[in-house]
């Protein structure tokens, strides 16, 4: 198995991109969060895995360690294979996506890509108590103080999403806005905070 690529990215396209080994292209699908820390005619890095199917032979390349752990935990789940798995960590960050398992937040899940109540709740069963990445002060529901529920989160979520956000933009400005009470004011405070990096 091909454990990482060190290269040249030459093509950076929507789903993958081509990084040259030593003369040699390889097309590696990745997911959102590690396209953006790639760039045309720059060196990089990528934690690689290899899916071998009678058909072709394709290459998923990781930014980070615990991307390329979640995924390889993702993909163990029955009914998940590697293309869901890359889209769910496109639509999610590795924080949220494993707070959310952590949490039972089916609601939440159930708004990734290629994932319904069912297959939620099997992500759930299976890696609720294997997905150590996101730490306590990390979790959005807070269930003791009545602060941001699992509902208030996909609502504000989606919204912010339809607006043009991405998910890694949403995370930690939802975060930040935990203690609050609506959807209303999350969305409020999250415009505010992305008006305030302008």
């Amino acid at each position: 198995m091909i454990g990482y690529l060190h290269g040249n990215v030459t093509h950076l396209l929507v789903d993958y991109c081509l990084i040259d080994v030593n003369g040699v292209g390889y097309r590696v699908f990745i997911a959102a969060a590690t396209r953006s820390k790639l760039r045309i005619n720059e060196e990089v890095t990528l934690f690689t895995y290899l899916n071998v199917r009678e058909d072709a032979l394709l290459l998923y390349g990781f930014y980070t360690q615990a991307e390329y752990d979640l995924f390889n935990k993702l993909i163990s789940v029955s009914g998940i294979g590697p293309k869901v798995a890359l889209g769910i960590l496109s639509s999610m960050t590795v924080e949220l996506l494993c707070q959310a398992i952590q949490q039972k937040q089916v609601t939440l899940l159930t708004k990734l890509p290629g994932i319904g109540k069912k297959s939620a709740e099997r992500l759930i069963l299976e890696l609720k108590d294997k997905v150590q990445f996101a730490k306590e002060e990390d979790f959005f529901v807070l269930q003791e103080d009545g602060s941001v529920g699992d509902d208030m989160i996909s609502e504000a979520t989606q919204a912010l999403t339809g607006l043009g956000y991405t998910q890694q933009e949403i995370f930690p400005v939802i975060k930040k806005g935990a203690k609050l009470k609506s959807v209303e004011e999350i969305i409020k405070f999250a415009l505010k905070e992305f008006a305030g990096r302008k």
